[in-house]
């Protein structure tokens, strides 16, 4: 039985808002006790903290690869690494792949891909064959294959009838039922949000109120068959009181935001910055600063990177033919640490939304301090002042509209199952 102790760190809990200075032990990838009379009569390895943050580690409910079939995008490897030095020890791998994940044999090869990595790999079932909206999958058997959640991807489902058969299914199986909220006939063709911005820019953009009309119609759906709902990738204050009702009348819809659409807005894009495309596209200032204030009030359960690597052959084109999505496993964290120095974003509540929401809301028992917990955690310097350089991110593609930009944070440590898998300090 090996012993590791990490000494004099600023323990949080997203858990029980715990708070303070102390100590946290380890063994055999379970923490055995943390706070601050803590004790082993035997310890293998001691780590000095130094008033840094000890926090569960990330878990990412958003990450695209391009692994099987797109491998020169990312690997399901080189995510998992990427991953690590952001401090995020769990990833959620989105069905957009090639072949599509929609059916349990590709679940299952999947999650053997994820456990040769040195984090925790978890896989989304598409919603529908081929993510072609037309014909539904096998959810009941990838959910018992462990799958922990499904998705179109970016493909909205515009058949009520459709999904209403999946949330009546799924709901058999207390699936969790994640679904963009677009309405195609309003976005078709967009590549910006409508707004005098776009207007001069001539670029061709969709409403935010295409976002409200889907969501309202799934939260609909959602109360008329009982399922488990996740608005996915929320970006318009447009959405939010919608959402705010839902939860009032006790329905189990919840909402994730992207941290590119806390931190950034419209003018990021700039002169046509293409790696500043994304899916949903930038938006207003006003609807950035409703997003932060949706995080802190708990309208928005989950912070997601949203990862989406695209080389920059994809990229590097005239902004309307140009591919969207960007990286963001490496920068998750310290982008939202980011906005917690600048004072806009509560740092408990970003830490809610990224470590113990998700493990909720997938049935996880990581993202929490606590006896009998894995030993799934980071090592935080939150003032680590810092510039995005993207040749310098690990993930295959370095596609970030974050290139250039002042940070402050960044992971230090990295523990996944009580095993160090990144180190900052050794670099």
């Amino acid at each position: 039985m090996s012993t590791l102790a990490i000494i004099g760190a600023r323990l949080i809990d997203p858990a029980t808002d715990y708070d303070a200075l102390g100590d946290l032990l380890i063994e055999d990838g379970i923490i055995t006790g943390f706070g601050a009379d803590v004790a082993a009569a035997h310890i293998d390895e001691r780590i000095d903290a130094n008033g840094l943050i000890l926090c569960p580690g990330l878990i990412d409910m958003r990450v695209t690869t391009g692994e099987p079939g797109t491998e020169h995008r990312e690997t399901i490897e080189s995510a998992a690494i990427a991953a690590a030095a952001g401090g995020v020890t769990s990833m959620v791998v989105m069905p957009t792949t090639n072949p599509v994940i929609d059916d349990i044999s590709l679940v299952d090869h999947m999650q053997r891909r994820g456990e040769s990595t040195d984090i925790r790999v978890y896989i989304a079932g598409a919603l529908t064959k081929g993510l072609a909206g037309r014909e539904m999958t096998e959810i009941g058997l990838m959910s018992e294959a462990g799958a922990v959640l499904f998705s179109n991807g970016e493909t909205p489902l515009g058949d009520g009838r459709l999904m209403r058969r999946i949330m009546s299914y799924g709901s058999t199986f207390n699936a969790l039922i994640a679904h963009r909220a677009v309405d195609g006939n309003l976005s078709a063709g967009a590549c910006a949000h409508e707004s005098d911005f776009s207007a001069r820019l001539g670029l061709p953009s969709a409403p935010a109120i295409s976002e409200r009309i889907m969501a309202e119609r799934d939260m609909a759906l959602a109360e008329l068959t009982g399922a488990r709902t996740l608005v996915d990738l929320v970006s318009s204050q447009e959405t939010l009181p919608a959402i705010r009702r839902a939860k009032k009348r006790g329905l189990e819809v919840s909402a994730s935001v992207s941290i590119n659409h806390l931190a950034l807005n419209e003018l990021d894009i700039g002169d046509y910055r293409s790696f500043a495309k994304l899916d949903p596209p930038l938006r207003g200032e006003d609807d950035r600063l409703a997003l932060i204030a949706g995080v802190n009030d708990g309208s928005i359960d989950i912070v997601v990177s949203s990862h989406d690597p695209r080389p920059a052959g994809e990229k590097r084109k005239p902004f309307e033919q140009s591919a969207a999505g960007a990286v963001g496993l490496e920068l998750l964290l310290a982008a939202g640490l980011t906005l917690v120095a600048d004072e806009q974003l509560d740092l408990t509540a970003f830490l809610k939304a990224v470590t113990l929401n998700p493990a909720e809301l997938l049935g996880l028992p990581q993202g929490r301090l606590q006896k009998g917990a894995p030993a799934d955690l980071v090592l935080i310097d939150p003032n680590k002042p810092w510039i995005c350089t993207a040749a310098d991110l690990r993930s295959k593609s370095q596609n970030t509209p974050f290139d250039g930009r002042h940070m402050q944070g960044k992971a230090v440590l990295t523990i996944c199952g009580g095993k160090i898998v990144f180190d900052s300090r050794s670099a």
